[in-house]
């Protein structure tokens, strides 16, 4: 396989201009430096037309402190069921769609507590550390269409994400990224994904606050719609 290695200087960036703030525990806005980066990246508005399969790929938050509480800052509970909130995003996305899901999982295991995992995801990015991965997909070339969804650490997609990219070559493939924030939306994750797959097409994508996790299947759905994969009602 491919592997690409790429580091953006837009993470350096937003910790120099929010060094204080984890994006999906904090409700922040980072200067105009950081919205320029992804202003600037070469992001698709609409989906090629294709009759092959959908993948939908999700690395969601690990936090398990207090999962008998009703909501955390990264899990929600819907019907009853507790899900990480990029899962549960990712759920809508696969059962609209009929696409296949997997969990991007990390062979070192993650804080269970929010403060701790702060911490850790902060020395990851400082270090520009690449996880190992735990799981991995074996046939990817069966699939036309990957989303690829994340919670935003940091004003960026989590380091495991950066692995997961380098791991793959998604050259000719649709990639379809969705994300879970505390305020910051995509920050410059879009723009990393454009400069780690440049012979893929990347799609612009749909953030989704973590506030508004639990009732964001109308939205999901009407994101679909927009893209050609939902038909509308």
């Amino acid at each position: 396989m491919m592997k690409k290695y790429y580091l953006s200087l837009g993470v350096l960036a937003a910790l120099i201009c929010c060094s204080l703030a984890f994006a999906n525990s904090v409700s922040v806005k980072c200067t105009d430096s950081a919205t320029e980066i992804v202003e600037t990246a070469e992001i698709a508005e609409s989906i090629p037309r294709s009759n092959g399969k959908i993948l939908v790929t999700y690395f969601t938050s690990p936090e398990t402190d207090g999962v008998d509480a009703v909501a955390g800052a990264s899990r929600v509970i819907v019907n009853g069921d507790l899900y990480g909130n990029t899962e549960y995003i990712a759920k809508i996305i696969s059962e609209a769609t009929g696409g296949d899901m997997f969990a991007i999982k990390t062979v070192h295991v993650y804080p269970g507590t929010h403060k701790e995992l702060i911490d850790a995801a902060k020395k990851e990015v400082e270090s520009a550390a690449r996880p190992q991965l735990a799981t991995h997909i074996t046939n990817l070339k069966d699939y036309d269409v990957i989303f690829v969804g994340f919670p935003n650490w940091w004003y960026d997609m989590p380091m495991p994400l950066y692995s997961f990219f380098e791991e793959y070559d998604f050259s000719g493939k649709t990639i379809v990224p969705f994300c879970t924030h505390g305020g910051s939306g995509f920050s410059q994750a879009l723009k990393t994904i454009v400069g780690l797959e440049k012979d893929a097409k990347v799609v612009k994508g749909l953030p989704v606050s973590r506030n508004g996790v639990e009732d964001a299947k109308p939205r999901v759905l009407k994101w679909l719609q927009e893209l050609g994969f939902v038909a509308a009602k």
